[in-house]
């Protein structure tokens, strides 16, 4: 296997995830929690992560401000991700998740984060156009301030660029006006999806024609649709492949589907064939919700998983 190209990877409203166990989550009562972490968090924060834990080159760009911000780099530095902030003057956000013991069920509070001031937006761009790799990978929401053309504009930086492929994990109308830039990738959730088309997609056939449906007429090269315990899509002009999702020990949903989706890119970027990239970004998910914290998969598991997998002929 070749040696993975760079990875650069753009997040706009990154966050410090705080996650934290407690027996019972209750109101007014004052809950102890157990097991607390803290990670940097973040779309494409996340994808770094993990391309860098399995041994990739990544570079991830960063929007942070504030005390908070400092928080931030510092964590990226104990973990070894390489990456350049660019500063803003908001705080950086804080996110908490709270497993709860009892029920099994995980709680997420997710403040909107920091206004972007339009040069501090315009300097993310720049950066873009100043960073050296053959992919780029830009994950999660856009802050207040930003407009919704942003991942658009960045579609055509990649473009303009000649050797970059533009992967975009996002939803709403930053994901509706970057297809008319045709991403080589897009991974949307099946909320996601049905939102971007308007309808609702009850079944398999429905998914996997609507995803075939958007590589054809031209608005992506690649649609990766995740359905959580229902599996995932991979649509291609050639058509679909679809993989059943894992049976694994759930400790922690945070973060899965930007570990699919550095996984994928990670072995893209390796010259694997994309039904193969495909199922190590299903791998890469379960192994993340097997794991405590934001976007933890362990590379040993995630190997493991994906040797149980059918994995879908090119």
């Amino acid at each position: 296997m070749t040696t993975t190209a760079r990875i650069v990877t753009l997040t706009l409203n990154p966050s410090i995830d705080i996650a934290c166990e407690a027996e019972k989550v209750m109101p007014i009562r004052k809950i102890r929690t157990t097991n607390e972490r803290q990670d940097p968090g973040g779309g494409g924060i996340n994808v770094a992560r993990v391309v860098t834990a399995f041994g990739g080159d990544a570079l991830a760009l960063v929007l942070a401000g504030g005390v908070t911000g400092q928080f931030l780099s510092e964590l990226l530095e104990e973990g070894g991700v390489p990456h350049r902030t660019i500063p803003i003057a908001g705080r950086t956000r804080i996110s908490q998740t709270v497993l709860e013991r009892s029920s099994g069920q995980e709680y997420r509070f997710t403040p909107e984060g920091p206004e972007v001031a339009e040069a501090e937006w315009r300097a993310a761009l720049e950066a873009l156009e100043e960073a050296e790799g053959e992919w780029l990978v830009a994950s999660g929401s856009l802050p207040r301030g930003v407009p919704a053309d942003f991942y658009a504009q960045a579609a055509r930086i990649a473009r303009r660029r000649g050797n970059r492929r533009f992967v975009l994990d996002t939803s709403g109308e930053a994901l509706k006006q970057a297809l008319c830039e045709r991403p080589y990738l897009i991974k949307p959730s099946l909320g996601e999806f049905e939102a971007l088309l308007g309808r609702k997609l009850p079944g398999r056939a429905e998914q996997e024609e609507a995803a075939i449906a958007l590589v054809r007429e031209g608005h992506a090269e690649m649609v990766a649709l995740t359905l959580g315990r229902d599996g995932a899509i991979l649509a291609t002009e050639a058509g679909a492949v679809f993989l059943p999702a894992l049976e694994v020990e759930i400790r922690g949903a945070v973060g899965a589907g930007d570990s699919f989706t550095a996984a994928m890119v990670m072995a893209l970027s390796r010259g694997r064939p994309a039904e193969e990239a495909f199922a190590w970004g299903v791998a890469a998910g379960a192994a993340a919700v097997s794991s405590p914290g934001t976007a933890h998969p362990e590379r040993k598991t995630v190997e493991a998983l994906f040797h149980r997998l059918p994995v879908p002929a090119p």
